[in-house]
């Protein structure tokens, strides 16, 4: 499936986008390990999160849907059953890194298994701090999925600095820890996604954290129930963003997004570049806050960013590199290597397709160059990456002719409405 985007246009009115796909992930996790009904509403119909589902409903969980909303039964963190087959995460880093983490502590063997993509993706910064803790993972040569998981009942706590900064690691380190004997520890990095923290906390788990980069919890402890509403994603929003703030007269009001330090990064780089951006509207949504975001155009400039930026916009590079082509200057990433073991390279896929779309860019070992100018148009590639098929296509707006991004039956993982809410917004775009 292809995109066609006519080019120009701009973006007007209230925009409403998916829910987030990081917490819905987690929220089916600790829902199904606590004690009790879980109500979840707004959960994300997107094709990863219900992977995530639907692994749990393989493992004996009973999950009543009502279209966006889920009736949870948990089953405590002891009464999860063997599965009758493998389970499929698709195309999720999220979901495959995460449960691995619970797998390890079972009364059963399972399997993991992901899409082309997925298959591809480096799994050894997973298994390494879960063998230390006593769990057994048998990936393939190249230590990717799929990944044969030996359960365990003699899981160890581990004191673990992270190498890399990966909330996946992280969580499923906290999640293994759930069941080990004694005090984990983890010290990142640098500070990275934290709902996992907030909503251990909210089941009532007893956990404790040092300025977001060290974290502590015991074994043994009980998940309780709760009801969990969902936000905005966004790493969804930030496309809307991205295109208000480059094309001209654009006016957009996003709306219940979700607002957390750990994931604002491009807000703070987009401000940086002189972005019209304002937070409204600022409020509590169980553990984490959400606010509405006002965007109107404005010019932008190349910027060289931060370093303290990079983790919490990490998933939202592919669309800024866009507002990058669009600005005046050079915009400069460095020490963003992480960004080459996401769904595709992403440095590489975006300055393949920026360059066809006659954008000066250069790639370095662990970052990027892109030099502000005209988008031209043409056809990209999108490697089966959800948010660069994103990215490619907001630049339509502002290209000189239409662009044509393949391969995009992948966005359905995050964002299934895509299509229809960009052209409600004013993106002259259809699929093909």
């Amino acid at each position: 499936m292809e995109f066609y985007i006519k080019n120009g246009g701009n973006l007007q009115g209230e925009i409403t986008v998916p829910a987030d796909k990081s917490i819905s992930h987690r929220s089916i996790i600790l829902s199904s390990l606590a004690h009790g009904v879980s109500q979840i509403t707004n959960f994300l119909q997107g094709e990863d999160s219900l992977n995530t589902l639907k692994a749990f409903e393989q493992m004996g969980v009973k999950i009543i849907r009502h279209h966006n909303d889920l009736e949870v039964h948990g089953v405590g963190m002891h009464g999860l059953k063997k599965p009758a087959g493998d389970l499929y995460m698709g195309n999720s880093g999220t979901a495959m890194r995460t449960m691995c983490g619970i797998l390890i502590a079972q009364k059963f063997d399972s399997t993991l298994v992901g899409d082309n993509s997925l298959n591809l993706r480096p799994m050894m910064r997973i298994i390494k701090p879960l063998e230390l803790m006593g769990g057994k993972i048998t990936a393939c040569k190249d230590s990717t999925a799929p990944l044969k998981i030996t359960g365990s009942q003699n899981i160890r706590a581990i004191d673990y600095k992270m190498p890399v900064a990966s909330a996946q690691v992280k969580t499923a380190i906290m999640l293994a820890g759930l069941y080990a004997t004694g005090t984990t520890t983890i010290t990142e990095c640098s500070a990275t996604r934290n709902h996992s923290e907030l909503m251990l906390k909210s089941f009532g788990y007893q956990i404790e954290t040092d300025n977001n980069k060290t974290i502590q919890l015991n074994g043994g402890g009980k998940l309780t129930c709760q009801n969990i509403t969902i936000p905005s994603d966004i790493s969804s929003a930030a496309f809307f963003i991205v295109g208000a703030t480059i094309s001209q007269g654009s006016n957009v009001l996003l709306k219940n997004i979700l607002i957390n330090p750990t994931r604002d990064g491009i807000i703070k780089i987009l401000k940086l570049m002189g972005a019209n951006i304002k937070i409204k509207n600022i409020k509590k949504n169980g553990a984490e806050n959400i606010a509405d975001i006002a965007v109107k155009y404005a010019p932008l400039k190349g910027i060289k960013i931060p370093h303290q930026h990079i983790t919490s916009a990490i998933d939202e590079f592919p669309i800024i590199f866009i507002a990058a082509s669009a600005a005046t200057g050079t915009t400069i990433l460095t020490e963003a290597q992480e960004l080459k073991v996401k769904e595709s390279d992403r440095l590489e896929a975006m300055a393949e397709g920026l360059k066809t779309l006659g954008i000066e860019v250069k790639t370095t070992d662990d970052g990027i160059k892109i030099k502000g100018g005209k988008i031209t148009g043409g056809k990209v590639m999108s490697y089966d990456d959800h948010r660069i098929a994103m990215a490619f296509a907001i630049a339509g707006l502002v290209s000189k002719k239409p662009i044509v991004v393949k391969n995009c039956q992948n966005v359905a993982t995050s964002f299934p409405d895509f299509v229809q809410i960009s052209q409600s917004a004013g993106l002259q775009i259809r699929e093909q």
